[in-house]
């Protein structure tokens, strides 16, 4: 609890500090995010020198003149949990790198940037993948999902409940991974076995351990789920 000295001295005020968390407001922030998405750009700032133009073609030409060793940013369309949207990036930017920086979607996290740990775990075109090692300008045209999506979803209520029933993380940054994993686990095969479960959940990491728990919260979300839960 903060107290009211704390408050004074951060410049919080009450009500932002005593909105609860709860899985409904987790899912409405979750669905904010990605109403939040802006489908065209209306604006093209420069990454190096911050000016802004109304248009692509003005920021090539002031590339071409005022930047002409540099790596000129390219337009990428994607489509992010059913949303479309345009994206200025640079060419080497991976998908990871979007959706935080320039999409506003920070349930994706980053833990080894190296295709390791399985936190920056999305689903594109039904397939979990891994968004650190992939280039944004590789997804144009892919259907993604993101943790985002998955919590603003009420199909996925039982997963979420059975997660938090078993405790099912501790620090919890490696949980978002761990869901979206489990969801491509559960959309290919609605009832899974506990092998199963373990063998698509191997790349992801918990440096808590909290690995027994996974394949039971799956378990159950899935028979809720087929009971329709």
């Amino acid at each position: 609890m903060i107290s009211e000295e704390n408050v004074k001295s951060t410049g919080v005020t009450p009500h932002e500090v005593s909105v609860p968390f709860t899985q409904e407001s987790a899912r409405m922030r979750a669905a904010e995010a990605i109403e939040n998405i802006v489908a065209t750009l209306t604006q093209f700032r420069c990454p190096i020198c911050g000016r802004t133009f109304g248009n692509y073609v003005d920021l090539k030409f002031h590339y071409i003149s005022d930047h002409p060793d540099a790596i000129l940013p390219v337009t990428v369309n994607l489509n992010i949990n059913e949303k479309a949207c345009q994206v200025l990036i640079e060419p080497h930017w991976t998908l990871h790198r979007a959706l935080q920086y320039r999409l506003g979607l920070t349930g994706c996290k980053l833990m080894c940037d190296r295709g390791a740990c399985g936190s920056c775990t999305v689903i594109m075109d039904g397939r979990s993948v891994l968004s650190c090692t992939i280039l944004a300008v590789e997804c144009e045209g892919k259907s993604i999902q993101t943790i985002e999506g998955i919590a603003a979803n009420p199909k996925w209520k039982p997963l979420i409940d059975a997660y938090c029933r078993w405790d099912a993380m501790q620090c919890g940054y490696c949980t978002p991974g761990f869901l979206v994993s489990a969801k491509a686990i559960l959309d290919k095969n609605p009832d899974p076995t506990e092998e199963e479960i373990r063998e698509a959940l191997a790349g992801n990491i918990c440096i808590c351990g909290t690995y027994p728990r996974h394949s039971t919260a799956i378990l159950e979300a899935a028979l809720k789920m087929s009971e329709g839960g």
